[in-house]
């Protein structure tokens, strides 16, 4: 199978706005998730929507597209990448790898995970998961829970804690089973992609603010891949920092 990784960075944010470029000891944010995406996978992309973007990738010598300002998430995003990279290369991929901008502590071994899910030739979309080492995960709002079956293959996912274990007292919750938050981690086949992006937002994606529940409200399937590996997304200045210490 042919894999190709797009890294959606959108310049705009409401919270710290031109984070791709955020300078983290010397090299920018972008540029981070860049080379270590790179470890992994051969052909690698910049899907933006800012030339400043674009031009900082180049510079470094990574390779970026431009894409439309109009998209409101990264799956729509690494669509039309897909598109403008398959016309420009003449070629076509079998599989997407979607790695957000944000993520400059992903680990190559979280991609080789992911990567790993296709294995199982009926997978048409990928994510990964981690277990919950620390019981204050169970009260963090911004945290997304997942469950799957026995087939790894995703149930729900929520904002909420799930499963519920009826009858304990929530602080004892964690000695009775184990729960996996989600990590924002996605691979799709070129036609799974191309009919996510095409579907409209479901009922339950829009009481959660979650988009892979389309996929499933919709009959679709998503495979899980478990990693031990935290990942730290950078959503505020706070987080930029913490990052620049950690690296």
């Amino acid at each position: 199978m042919k894999f190709l990784g797009i890294i959606p960075a959108r310049y705009g944010s409401t919270r710290l706005e031109g984070k791709p470029l955020a300078d983290i000891n010397g090299k920018s944010m972008i540029q981070w998730v860049y080379e270590k995406v790179k470890l992994e996978m051969d052909v690698v992309y910049v899907a933006t929507d800012d030339m400043r973007i674009k031009n900082a990738v180049e510079k470094f010598g990574g390779l970026a597209v431009m894409t439309s300002a109009e998209h409101t998430t990264g799956t729509n995003r690494c669509l039309e990448a897909l598109e403008i990279i398959q016309d420009e290369l003449n070629t076509k991929f079998d599989v997407v790898v979607n790695v957000q901008g944000d993520e400059p502590m992903i680990n190559p071994e979280q991609i080789k995970t992911l990567i790993n899910c296709f294995d199982d030739t009926s997978t048409e979309l990928a994510t990964l998961v981690i277990p919950v080492a620390d019981a204050e995960d169970l009260e963090n709002d911004s945290e997304v829970f997942v469950t799957f079956d026995v087939n790894m293959r995703a149930l729900y996912f929520s904002r909420a804690v799930i499963p519920v274990v009826h009858g304990i007292d929530k602080h004892e919750w964690m000695n009775h089973t184990t729960f996996y938050k989600h990590l924002g981690l996605y691979a799709y086949t070129s036609m799974a992609l191309q009919s996510f992006a095409n579907l409209p937002q479901s009922k339950i994606e829009k009481l959660e603010k979650l988009e892979q529940n389309r996929w499933l409200e919709n009959g679709g399937t998503i495979k899980i891949g478990i990693t031990q590996h935290q990942s730290i997304p950078v959503d505020t200045i706070e987080d930029l920092e913490r990052i620049r210490k950690i690296i």
